[in-house]
């Protein structure tokens, strides 16, 4: 519920119990409309419009001890877990393992209760300074009404994780204004190239620029890492995003903040096109991209045709939705189910060049 509409709803509960009472007191009950549009709002109706109240975690050090949770989907075996383990100790960390991260409960790591816990466990507790996400999967979307927001608030730490990641990373952000982390999770490939931008980002703090990886001298011409500019332009807002089948999954409640001037940034994985067409339908009719001022796709990774007779490309849904914005977007940045991917703050004040396919943050994401 927007700010506006709050106060309609209090403008027209004053006049119905103004309504009830005499002439004489109606003038004196106006003298205290202010007062009562003063008044704190419920949990529940409290706008979520953030972004100038940001809350930025402390970057990492070499030493410093991060908890690894699994707040989506069940890992089976244990080698996931030690191949995270490894990657985020040679990053120099040390690793607390979330207490149900080996758990099931079906297909999740867990019951909600559980997944949820270990995520408000690792940021009361004062000795972790990051909650790194094992994968993603499906299921984050089912704790979000368990997390503790006030636990968060009062003690910022970094989070990261990407895929079904995406519910908690906007939620958190909705509700609390902590910056959070759009990148690895703790099973991810680790190439060098993504490891440049995860060090860049949460270890030194740099304000990054974001773009294609240099062309090997071998190559007369690129074909990985490709852009494709849908609508020239520069545009700068707050980066905001994540998985689009997330996000859309997500539409209609209160755990996402506001896109008015948001530089959009999605991604996906496994759809036929055509139900990419039906999410990107999804955010015009919700009225998501008519408030952006920039887009980014960064890859849909093995979103095939689907059966019948025919289907738009991806390049033809992306045209068809974005061109008539007449705002600056492309597609093909690194980010989403790729071997090397960008790791992104969302919240931060960030600008892009949609011709030269690159986009820059204009202010650290992080406090030294």
């Amino acid at each position: 519920m927007n700010f506006c509409t709050v106060l309609i709803l209090l403008f027209l509960k004053t006049h119905v119990a103004l309504m009830s009472i005499s002439r004489r007191k109606f003038t004196g009950s106006l003298f205290a409309l202010p007062l009562l549009l003063q008044l704190p709002l419920s949990a529940s109706e409290k706008p979520i419009n953030l972004s100038s109240k940001n809350k930025y975690p402390t970057k990492l050090n070499p030493g410093d001890t991060v908890a690894l949770i699994s707040p989506c989907a069940a890992t089976f075996t244990q080698e996931p877990i030690d191949i995270a383990v490894e990657a985020l100790e040679k990053c120099g960390l040390k690793v607390k393992k979330g207490k149900h991260l080996m758990a099931n409960e079906g297909h999740l790591a867990g019951t909600d209760k559980q997944r949820a816990s270990d995520l408000n466990n690792a940021f009361a507790d004062d000795d972790i300074s990051a909650v790194i996400c094992l994968r993603g999967g499906s299921g984050a979307a089912r704790v979000l009404p368990l997390i503790d927001y006030n636990t968060i608030k009062k003690n910022p730490k970094i989070i990261v994780g990407y895929s079904d990641v995406t519910a908690l990373l906007l939620s958190i952000y909705a509700k609390t204004g902590l910056v959070t982390f759009h990148g690895q999770n703790g099973i991810a490939s680790w190439t060098e190239l993504a490891r440049k931008y995860y060090f860049g980002l949460l270890f030194e703090n740099k304000q990054l620029t974001f773009e294609k990886p240099d062309l090997p001298e071998a190559n007369w011409v690129r074909k990985r890492g490709r852009t494709r500019t849908i609508q020239k332009g520069t545009a700068s807002g707050i980066l905001m995003g994540g998985n689009l089948t997330v996000l859309c999954g997500m539409l209609g409640s209160d755990y996402l903040p506001d896109f008015k001037g948001a530089i959009l940034f999605l991604e996906d994985t496994n759809e036929e096109l055509y139900r990419i067409d039906r999410l990107m339908a999804q955010l015009m009719l919700a009225g998501i991209l008519d408030n952006i001022s920039g887009f980014i796709f960064g890859h849909c990774t093995n979103c095939q045709p689907g059966r019948g007779y025919g289907t738009s490309t991806f390049d033809q849904i992306m045209d068809h939705y974005i061109k008539p914005l007449e705002i600056p977007a492309f597609s093909g940045a690194m980010i989403g189910h790729i071997e090397s991917q960008f790791t992104l703050p969302l919240g931060i004040k960030t600008e892009m060049d949609a011709e030269k396919g690159t986009f820059k943050l204009l202010e650290k994401a992080l406090h030294e």
